[in-house]
C-alpha cells in the first residue's frame, strides 16, 4: 500500500525538521501524555514506555495512519536528564559535561493504524562534549534553547559547535533514530518509502 499518512506523535520541531528534510511530509498530533510519575529500571526502559504512551494515545484518533511516537533522555553520571527545569540547572549540567561524554537514549514506537501491530526499540549514542568555557555556556543559555532539549543540548542548533563528536546515530541525538525507523517500519512491513512526500499513486 502506498501514500499512507505519517503522524508524528509530538511537537518537537527538531523532530518534524529531521523526517521533512529526509523526505516525509508528517502531520503533528501532539500527544499530551503526562511524563511525571512514570518509572522504569533503566533510561532505556523509561524512554520506550514514555515513547509507547505518545504512539498510543495518538493512534487512537489516527484513524489508518503510521503513527510513531519517540521520547528522549540523556544519561550521564548515572542519572536521566531530560529538559532541565530552570537555568540554574542547565547550567550545573552544561559545566558538568565539558570535556567529557554521556549517552543520548531515544525510545520509538511505530504502530499501524490500520492492523494495529507496533514495533518498538530503542537507540542509543555516545556524545562527546568539547571544553566549552563558561562565557561560552552563559551565552548559549541567554538564547533559551537549552530549556527545551533533553541534557539542555542540541547537535543541530546552537550548542552543535560545543560537541565534539558522536558515536553512534546522529540522528537520534536529533530526537528521532532514521535507521531505528526503518528497521521498525520493515517489522511491520512497511516500506519506508511508502511514506515519502509524493509517494501515492
Amino acid at each position: 500500500m502506498t501514500g499512507r499518512t505519517l503522524v508524528l506523535a509530538s511537537g518537537s520541531t527538531a523532530r518534524l525538521r529531521l523526517l521533512r528534510d529526509a523526505g516525509f511530509d508528517p502531520v503533528v498530533e501532539v500527544s499530551g501524555v503526562n511524563e511525571n510519575g512514570i518509572e522504569a529500571d533503566d533510561t532505556p526502559s523509561l524512554v520506550r514506555v514514555l515513547a509507547e504512551r505518545k504512539a498510543d494515545a495518538v493512534s487512537s484518533r489516527a484513524a489508518d495512519a503510521v503513527v510513531i511516537g519517540c521520547d528522549s533522555l540523556f544519561e550521564f553520571d548515572g542519572r536521566s536528564h531530560g529538559k532541565p527545569a530552570g537555568i540554574d540547572e542547565a547550567r550545573t549540567w552544561l559545566r558538568s559535561m565539558r570535556g567529557r561524554s554521556g549517552t543520548l537514549f531515544t525510545g520509538h514506537c511505530v504502530i499501524d493504524g490500520i492492523s494495529g501491530a507496533r514495533a518498538t526499540g530503542v537507540a542509543a549514542t555516545e556524545v562527546c562534549f568539547g571544553e566549552t568555557t563558561d562565557e561560552e555556556i552563559e551565552a548559549y543559555l541567554a538564547t533559551g534553547e537549552a530549556m527545551a532539549a533533553a541534557g539542555a543540548f542540541t547537535i543541530d542548533g546552537r550548542s552543535a559547535p560545543f560537541v565534539d563528536g558522536v558515536r553512534g546515530d546522529p540522528s537520534n541525538v536529533v530526537g528521532l533514530s532514521l535507521p531505528l525507523f526503518r528497521d521498525l517500519l520493515a517489522e511491520l512491513g512497511i516500506a519506508l518509502t511508502d511514506l515519502w512526500k509524493g509517494s501515492g499513486p
